[in-house]
């Protein structure tokens, strides 16, 4: 609607009624304005219907914005000019306000129009600083920290607590109250939660409102860290939780799978965490899941012994079940609730495995036998579970890395292919996985993008050089601007940085703004593209058609752009919960337009010298020597044949007249639809 209600208005300037004007500057823009459309519908779509995370997150957000611009479209073509043509008068845009907008305007495009020659003229280093700009683009890329999604304060911080295998309730519930006395210390915490375990357990704080606390959870989190590290008993890793799902407690999860016994696939983990370790890349050592530590008795009896004194063995069996095994024979009611009822020994006489000698069992005769009498102890070192991923043996990494995440994970990737033999195989789980599953998805969808808008072009254009025209003087210099945010993201989450506020990593919100920036800066090169091969068709060079399709549009390139960028800003400074994913896509989109739509201006002409066609100008062409002429109904060939030396002009009523070499002049008058 910007563009068209601006092309009505230059009609108007040149003198056209309200009326002449509108007609005009519609038929002018059907073409840039339907091509614009689809181009943006074809961008949005792969969105959409994309599976998995990404399609979860953006598919009502591709789909709502698609219908949108659909819409707007047909009011653009329908409703904009109708209004224009009743409300907008000759005159009106230069007095007051807008008239100073647009005096600035033409001083603007005078001095863009000297630019302009200055680029044309110097196309050899136009294409130098095209090409060098546009190759950058692959390693701001390569280059750019990259994550799932952008850390947020979400007022809260998990403990996983690891406490030794031999440890009791009593030990662990001591040590996990002075932790939890760590975590109300801080001045910021609202209230705490725990859970615990013999040997482990689950705890953390929630903090106050945003308005509440000066301090981000970001802040507050290596004071937590510093406390608890100095709880002795028990080891407890203080992290924040992922932006989104993903299913783990850490954000990298990094498993090692092989049909080895555990003990051997332990000895290779170890191996890479100490290279882990060495690389200070983690807040601490990478927690291993498996852990041979944990101590097991077993009661060996002896069968020769127990048919010498009459003993059933399976009696013996039952006893001791009953005495240690902990499981539960009937349930009795108090006050209308059901309890367990668990036969054992006290406690005090099981605290330790040589206190089971002590016990005693059935004997014939109703006799009672110690068990030191017919059996042994063997005391042993187990696993504490034996894990398995995909019917695979499997040893799991979990850590909290200092470095961005897809930085740590293939540091972790490239020692693993150096250690492990063959037959073993790595795999993530958690925020790891999704981070593989759902990276992997951006460039088959970008590429899915590209070839979409390309063909879009093409069968709009008829032509395969106009959509590389558009596309490469417009988007490869936009994807540029957008990665320089990315490319000077700190690589160190937990350090502040004066750049953090205008720059992001690569994510997945900011990928989907990448994909989305390429649609709408491609309308910039639409414009100016479309409108050049039109003058072209009317008789001028292909030097100064661009030349004038560029400056004539300067004004509502600049106008959508400017509208876009003020748009999307606000993104840039929200505050608050969820602002940094919305950080992400502003940054990307308005800084991607921002430095598309400079490079655009003056980097299109210079390619369109380049790479487009010259077009002849044709007997319908011929026929279109103004801007009055384009708003009327040409008279179809079928009706007549223009004669050598002759050209139409028509007036306001659209009166057709055939201008020819002779004194003879012959009128026409077709009606306007």
């Amino acid at each position: 609607a910007i563009v068209m209600v601006e092309n009505i208005e230059r009609h108007l300037r040149m003198g056209k009624s309200p009326k002449a004007a509108a007609i005009a500057g519609a038929r002018e823009l059907v073409g840039p304005v339907v091509a614009t459309t689809i181009v943006l519908v074809a961008v949005y779509a792969p969105i959409g219907l994309q599976g998995g995370l990404t399609g979860s997150l953006f598919r009502e957000f591709a789909f709502t914005l698609a219908g949108a611009v659909t819409i707007s479209t047909v009011v653009a073509l329908t409703l904009s000019p109708m209004m224009s043509s009743k409300l907008l008068k000759s005159g009106m845009a230069d007095r007051g306000l807008a008239g100073r907008i647009s005096r600035g305007f033409k001083r603007l495009s005078t001095h863009y129009g000297r630019l302009l020659d200055g680029t044309l003229k110097s196309r050899p280093a136009v294409y130098a600083v095209w090409i060098i700009l546009s190759l950058a683009a692959v390693p701001l890329y390569m280059m750019s920290a990259k994550e799932l999604a952008p850390r947020e304060d979400q007022g809260v911080i998990f403990g996983i607590v690891d406490a030794a295998a031999n440890a009791t309730l009593d030990q662990t519930s001591r040590d996990a109250a002075h932790a939890n006395d760590v975590l109300m210390n801080v001045s910021e915490t609202d209230y705490t939660f725990q859970i615990t375990s013999p040997s482990g357990g689950f705890g953390g704080m929630v903090v106050r409102p945003w308005e509440q606390r000066e301090r981000s959870i970001f802040e507050i989190l290596p004071e937590v860290q510093m406390g608890l590290g100095q709880i002795p008993g028990i080891q407890m890793f203080a992290v924040t939780p992922p932006a989104l799902p993903g299913g783990g407690q850490f954000p990298v999860e990094f498993i090692l799978a092989s049909t080895d016994e555990p003990e051997k696939i332990l000895d290779i983990a170890r191996q890479l965490q100490l290279k882990a370790i060495q690389s200070g890349m983690f807040a601490f050592p990478p927690i291993i899941d498996v852990k041979i530590d944990q101590p097991e008795t077993e009661i060996r009896i002896d069968r020769d012994k127990v048919a010498d004194l009459g003993l059933n063995l399976q009696q013996v069996g039952r006893d001791l079940s009953s005495l240690v095994g902990g499981s539960y024979v009937n349930r009795f009611s108090i006050a209308g609730r059901s309890y367990k009822i668990i036969p054992q020994i006290k406690r005090v006489d099981r605290l330790t495995a040589e206190q089971l000698k002590q016990v005693y069992v059935s004997g014939p005769d109703n006799q009672l036998v110690p068990l030191s009498t017919i059996a042994t102890l063997e005391n042993r070192t187990v696993p504490r579970a034996i894990n398995r991923f995909q019917q695979f043996n499997a040893v799991t990494l979990s850590g909290v890395p200092v470095r961005p995440l897809d930085e740590a994970l293939r540091f972790l990737e490239d020692e693993a292919a150096k250690i492990l033999p063959p037959g073993y195989v790595i795999d993530y789980t958690g925020e790891s996985r999704q981070l593989r599953t759902e990276g992997n998805k951006f460039l088959p969808a970008f590429s899915l993008a590209l070839i979409m808008i390309f063909l879009t072009l093409a069968a709009q254009y008829n032509s395969f050089r106009d959509p590389y025209v558009i596309m490469a003087g417009s988007f490869t210099l936009a994807l540029f601007g957008a990665l320089i945010n990315t490319f000077l993201s700190i690589p160190n989450p937990n350090n502040a940085f004066w750049n953090d506020s205008w720059s992001t990593t690569l994510n997945i919100y900011s990928q989907v703004g990448l994909v989305t920036l390429v649609g709408v800066v491609s309308k910039n090169g639409i414009l100016i593209v479309e409108f050049a091969n039109k003058l072209q068709l009317q008789g001028r060079s292909q030097h100064v058609a661009i030349r004038e399709a560029a400056q004539t549009r300067l004004r509502p390139v600049l106008m959508t752009s400017f509208a876009t960028i003020v748009g999307y800003f606000p993104l840039i400074l929200a505050s608050g919960a969820g602002a940094a994913s919305r950080n992400s896509i502003g940054l990307v989109l308005v800084g991607g337009m921002a430095v598309g739509t400079m490079f655009t201006l003056l980097v299109i002409p210079s390619i369109y010298m380049l790479i487009a066609r010259e077009r002849k100008r044709t007997a319908i062409a011929a026929a279109e020597p103004d801007e009055v002429t384009a708003a009327c109904i040409l008279p179809q060939s079928s009706e007549f044949k223009l004669p050598v030396g002759c050209s139409l002009t028509a007036e306001d009523d659209c009166q057709w007249t055939i201008n020819c070499n002779t004194p003879q002049v012959v009128e026409l008058k077709k009606q306007t639809g």
